[in-house]
């Protein structure tokens, strides 16, 4: 079937006809959750903004006078109310972001699946993770999606809590949507001067912050290598092999489980973690793979004695740099992985229990 063009849309639209709405913000209806989420670091939020643009859409649709700009319209609509979302909560960050390295006897156990991490903090407020699947565009080469792989990581997102929330609306219309300064002024009631005054101050400390923390990107496209680094951390899991995950690992790796409100750095710190709040005698594991912000990524299941299932515990995340893994994110909140249609349990295999 035909999709009517968006002119013929907009103008039923704004006659009230709900259908003709419905079918012209769905086109533009992912796009603008990954804009949200970009400029907000919470999936949960930037879906409450996207409903909210697309209300105010409706309300004001009478008001629109170009028909062809309607897309500029409503990223217009999405930045100005994630601005003002933003001038009411903290930062979101990681835990790696905020403070130096803990050791790994400091950091308590993690948390029961379905429960609180304890000694978790709810300020400052840290990021949440994206499922790679609400990226997926068909039509893109693979150059593209490695491009926005790489403008949807935890490492680009971390380097972008640091700007002002101009600077970030500024910096993502601009760098990453390529709107012209004219236009993005005239969105944020600001001068062009004024615009790309604030595009220079927003690149500027983005190369300082990716500078200062040696950071990369860690976005890797699927490959044999990576296939095979990936199989490999699997059955090493849940084999528990803590040796051999390790080994898997650069020598300066490190590991952060928002949101406790600590990290660790180094194999040794990672390997002692893992053998004091992980790998510990009656409990189990298993791994179910996805991907996160442009990175690959594990549901892990966990069971304990008397258990018959295996309950979604937390998230890993990990970040790959050339054959090795760079940097671990565990998120432990379960309640952020609905979009990521992880099944909340996997039912345990005869014998399991004396594997």
């Amino acid at each position: 079937m035909n999709i009517p063009p968006q002119t013929t849309l907009v103008l039923a639209a704004q006659t009230g006809n709900q259908e003709a709405f419905e079918t012209l913000v769905g086109v533009y209806r992912r796009e603008l959750l990954v804009h949200c989420y970009r400029m907000l670091g919470s999936l949960s939020d930037a879906e409450d903004l996207v409903q909210e643009t697309l209300l105010r859409a409706w309300e004001k649709r009478a008001t629109l006078t170009s028909p062809q700009s309607y897309r500029a319209w409503l990223y217009r609509i999405a930045t100005n109310l994630c601005l003002n979302r933003l001038r009411s909560v903290s930062r979101r960050s990681l835990p790696s972001d905020l403070s130096l390295p803990s050791k790994p006897g400091d950091i308590s156990p993690l948390s029961k699946p379905g429960g609180s991490a304890q000694s978790s903090l709810q300020e400052p407020i840290w990021l949440e993770p994206f499922p790679d699947e609400l990226l997926i565009d068909q039509h893109s080469n693979p150059e593209d999606q490695a491009l926005r792989h790489e403008q949807i990581s935890l490492a680009f997102l971390v380097a972008l809590q640091h700007l002002t929330p101009i600077q970030r609306a500024v910096l993502l219309l601009r760098e990453v949507l390529g709107w012209k300064a004219a236009e993005v002024a005239q969105w944020l009631d600001l001068s062009v001067p004024a615009v790309n005054s604030a595009l220079q101050r927003a690149r500027q400390t983005l190369q300082q912050r990716y500078q200062a923390n040696g950071s990369e990107t860690s976005v890797v496209q699927l490959r044999p290598q990576l296939q095979d680094l990936l199989a490999r951390y699997m059955t090493l899991w849940q084999q528990e092999d803590v040796p051999g995950l390790v080994a898997l690992l650069r020598e300066d790796a490190w590991l952060t489980m928002p949101p406790l409100p600590a990290w660790v750095a180094g194999r040794t710190d990672i390997a002692t973690l893992l053998q004091l709040r992980v790998f510990i005698p009656g409990r189990q594991w298993r791994l179910q793979p996805t991907h996160a912000n442009g990175c690959p990524a594990f549901g892990v299941y966990r069971r304990d004695v008397g258990e018959d299932d295996y309950h979604l515990s937390n998230l890993w995340v990990l970040g790959v740099a050339g054959e090795q893994i760079s940097n671990l994110v565990v998120f432990l909140d379960v309640t952020s992985f609905t979009a990521f249609g992880l099944p909340s349990t996997i039912e345990g295999e005869t014998g399991d229990q004396e594997a």
